[in-house]
């Protein structure tokens, strides 16, 4: 596959037009594969976000965006057309700003989520917003009532850098569907995912000025703007758990609506009438991407009758696992995101062994240039070890051995994380019984796949709040009210 050459919009989209930061600053992008400057994007300031809150309100406030379903439906439509021209371009982006196999941009990285445009252009059109409820008596008299649903206001949207393309689309998209404003803070590691949106907002849709901000800033505390202003109504945040608790902090004091995908340590179950030389070579997709995925299962529970024998498969597997230049077609597992992650990774690897766990794959960082670390394979895993229990997000497994499914199942929920999970087993009704004893938001029984734009998407305990994609994402942007009125007595 042949990558564009890089052309991407570097400013930030505010009140219509792209600009430069206020103070002209501007950050460096660096290529995470090589440790390159790929480039600069403008670094917006305080003022700037400031700006554009205002713009987004005053969209809110004073336009028919809000009301008008079918114009949303129709510069929707616009805006995927635009993403179709512009598909090469984004996926030039997202392999070298954040490291993704060119491998897996044809899927989640760039287009899926491009067609998951066409989805909320056409909800947003067919959505039902307003519908009687069911008549009921008050002192005697007929009430007819109404429910209506409507936009939430001014939504405020945070991203990280692991599926920067896909989450910006995510939430610009699911927001403007639903009749609200937005303001996209992209991360400052992936800017131009967030900022490239901005060129195809400006010429290629007719979506008024002020319904949709871009700015991106090396600042994390211009982000935090979005969850302190009052004249913001929501925060939608994908990110780490230890971000997601401040940002709720913040909003409580103006009592915003909050969704928040966080953090997870999904556990693949591998029951003992599963079938092994099937399944447990697949283990060594724990490093996708590098391991960089919030719902990727870092932890496999295997029975202890058969661990030696799953064991030695995934040994054969990590070992043979392609992993290195992202523009390799070859490749599913390219660099973590920055130096600050790998040395982070490679922290969590050097604490299971200190803990006890045997490394018997990988373990360091191979020669040669960017942040890359080996596939790393742990077995012996105590469920209490710190690399059991804490998020890694690198490309990291521990093997977990178990006595039955009733500690199968108290290992994959002993973790503060539910957000998604794996189960394996030659009776698809024993695999049913054991996932809905699991407390996570998705599961997988023998590679089913849960992954699509109509699927809510959302995890249990402190892997978040709420949920994203399909009519329970929609509604998550929306307000209900009920408007009541005297039944008729003719």
């Amino acid at each position: 596959m042949t990558l564009e050459k890089l052309a991407p919009e570097t400013r930030n989209l505010i009140d219509g037009e792209l600009v430069q930061a206020s103070d002209g600053g501007r950050f460096e992008n660096v290529d995470p594969s090589t440790g390159e400057v790929l480039g600069t994007a403008a670094d917006g300031t305080r003022a700037d976000m400031e700006r554009a809150v205002a713009a987004a309100r005053r969209s809110f406030d004073e336009s028919t965006w809000s009301d008008d379903p079918a114009f949303r439906a129709r510069c929707l439509r616009q805006f995927y057309e635009g993403l179709l021209e512009e598909k090469e371009q984004f996926r030039s982006i997202v392999v070298h700003e954040a490291g993704a196999p060119v491998s897996l941009t044809g899927y989640m990285h760039v287009d899926e989520p491009i067609e998951m445009v066409a989805y909320w252009a056409d909800l947003a059109g067919r959505y039902e917003y307003e519908k009687p409820m069911t008549d009921v008596p008050f002192l005697g008299r007929p009430q007819r009532r109404i429910l209506r649903r409507e936009p939430v206001g001014v939504v405020g949207a945070i991203t990280p850098w692991n599926v920067p393309f896909y989450l910006d689309i995510a939430k610009i998209s699911a927001a403007l569907a639903a009749g609200n404003t937005c303001v996209l803070k992209p991360a400052p590691d992936t800017p131009w995912s967030g900022t490239h949106l901005g060129r195809v907002i400006t010429e290629k849709t007719d979506i008024p000025a002020g319904v949709v901000q871009i700015v991106a800033s090396s600042d994390h505390l211009v982000g935090e703007i979005l969850s302190t202003d009052p004249r913001i109504d929501a925060v939608s945040f994908t990110g780490s758990t230890r971000t997601g608790r401040r940002i709720m902090a913040c909003a409580a004091e103006t009592v915003k609506k909050v969704f928040l995908e966080l953090g997870g340590k999904s556990a693949t179950i591998v029951l003992d009438d599963a079938d092994f030389a099937r399944v447990c070579p697949s283990a060594s997709m724990t490093c996708v991407h590098g391991g960089q995925g919030c719902a990727i299962a870092t932890r496999w529970l295997v029975p202890r009758s058969r661990y030696d024998e799953a064991v030695e498969m995934m040994k054969v597997a990590f070992e043979g696992w392609n992993h290195g230049d992202p523009t390799n077609p070859a490749n599913l597992q390219g660099p973590q995101i920055s130096r600050v992650q790998q040395e982070r990774v490679l922290s969590y690897i050097e604490k299971g062994k200190a803990e006890g766990a045997r490394c018997l794959v990988g373990g360091g960082k191979p020669e040669g240039r960017g942040f890359f670390v080996e596939p790393t394979l742990f077995v012996d895993v105590d469920p209490k070890m710190t690399i059991a229990q804490e998020e890694i997000f690198g490309p990291v497994l521990c093997v977990i051995p178990y006595d039955d499914d009733a500690d199968a199942i108290r290992i994959a929920n002993d973790s503060p994380y539910g957000l998604s999970g794996a189960i394996h087993s030659g009776d698809e009704a024993r695999a049913l019984e054991v996932a809905r004893r699991i407390r996570t938001g998705t599961l997988s029984i023998n590679g089913g796949q849960w992954f699509h734009v109509d699927t809510p998407f959302g995890g249990y305990k402190q892997s978040g709040i709420g949920r994203e994609n399909g009519v329970m994402g929609f509604e998550e942007l929306l307000e209900t009210k009920v408007i009541a009125l005297p039944g008729r007595t003719d």
